[in-house]
This record gives C-alpha cells, structure tokens and sequence, in this order.
C-alpha cells in the first residue's frame, strides 16, 4: 500500500506541474504579486496531495511569533515537504535561495525562474554571497521574506548539520530580524525516499530574533540554538530524551 501511494502522489505532482508551469508562461504579463499567488497554488497543491494521497497532516506552532514587517526566515531541512509548505502557508511571499541551475529544469524551473527570488551563480565564488546581499535586499525591500536553510541540505532527523553563515549575514547586514523555524517533516518525508510515511508534521516558529548589535557568528549561533533546541521538543526520542 505504500508503494502504490506513492507512486500515486509522484504521478499527481507530475500530472499537475506541467499544467502549472504552462500557465505561469500564460500570466506572466500580470503583476508579480498576482504571479506568486497562483503560481503557490501548485506547491499548495503538494501540501494537500501529501495530506489526501500519503496521510501527511501538519500544524503549525507558534503563529503568533510571524511578524507583520520584513523578516528572513532561517529553517530546518529535512526533506522536499518544507519547500511545499513554505510558499504555500507563509503570510507574506517568501524567496528561496538556490542555485540558478534550477532555472534550466522543465516545467518546475520555468515557473521558479518567472517568480524573481534569490538565483545565485556558484561559479561566482564568493561574489555569489554578494550577488545574495544585493538581492535579497531588493526583495526585502519589495516586502518579501528571503528563506534559507542554514544547514545547506537536507539532514536526517535527530542529526545536525554546520550551520552556515549565509543567512546570519544577510540578516545582519541588511539589519533584517530572523525567523528561526523548526520542523520534523522528514519523519513522514526522509530524505531522497519514494516511500512516505503517514503522520503528522509540526512546523514550530520561533520568537523573532533581532540581529542589531550582534555580529553573524553570534546571529548563527542564536539562530542554531533555538532550532536545534525545538528540534528536541518536537521528538525528543531522537535524542534520548523520550
């Protein structure tokens, strides 16, 4: 049964992104805001096929933490379900860093490409960093919420990764207040699997943590404290804790 599920869901993303990516050619005269709306219905879609199709229900706590003003949301990765949820249930839009690469990708990489996020040149070195200094001031300037995960890939549960300094630094340097967001979405969703698991997901937000005075060793560390600190809440038996 969990193969046909999957495989069933795998088939729904299929079938339903190509449409997708065509009509984000179509509307791409439209205004971005209205771009973004529709184009999140897609991974919004995602969302409620994992829910329907694999069992993947989710919550989310600690709403009241998400501010009303510019932010950079700083989160746990763990698997392909975050990446969903993100564009789809963040209160304003949100721009993922990542690898221009992805622009060449069919269907998926065409409607990311007509969003204008955070595309950065690795074979920049380190003008890439720069190139998401610039950027992403742009887009927090626009109103929008930057997302990076800091730990670069996506981590197993009950493991951690290095945190890196990317996100710290464009907070601090943009004098932007970060988001710190802990999930255990890999629990249902490991990484690289075909086959998911039915449960339920916590998306955990955490209070919103001002960088004014910090340097970005400091910023990552508060950052990584908070996140890898929730992440022992949320299943403390991956510790030995439960």
């Amino acid at each position: 049964m969990a193969v046909l599920r999957a495989t069933l869901y795998q088939l729904f993303l299929v079938v339903t992104v190509i449409p997708y990516a065509i009509a984000c050619v179509l509307w791409s005269p439209l205004p971005l805001h209205w771009r973004y709306r529709l184009t999140a219905g897609w991974p919004r879609l995602g969302v409620w096929g994992a829910r329907t199709i694999l069992g993947i229900k989710w919550q989310l706590k600690g709403a009241e933490n998400l501010p009303d003003g510019p932010a950079i949301i700083l989160s746990k990765h763990q698997s392909a379900w975050e990446t969903f949820f993100f564009p789809a249930y963040m209160p304003r839009e949100v721009c993922f860093v990542y690898k221009k690469e992805l622009h060449w990708l069919p269907f998926f990489g065409w409607g990311l490409a007509l969003l204008r996020m955070i595309p950065i040149d690795r074979s920049k070195g380190r003008d890439a960093f720069e190139q998401v200094i610039r950027i992403g001031q742009d887009r927090i300037n626009e109103g929008r919420w930057p997302l990076l995960f800091p730990e670069g890939t996506r981590i197993p549960p009950g493991k951690e990764g290095r945190y890196k300094m990317g996100g710290a630094l464009l907070a601090v340097r943009t004098g932007t207040p970060v988001i710190p967001v802990a999930h255990n979405a890999g629990e249902c969703w490991p990484r690289k699997a075909f086959i998911k698991k039915p449960g339920l997901v916590t998306v955990s937000i955490g209070p919103v943590i001002d960088p004014a005075g910090m340097d970005a060793a400091e910023l990552n560390q508060k950052v990584r404290d908070w996140i890898e600190g929730e992440m022992r809440v949320l299943n403390p038996e991956r510790y030995g804790l439960g």
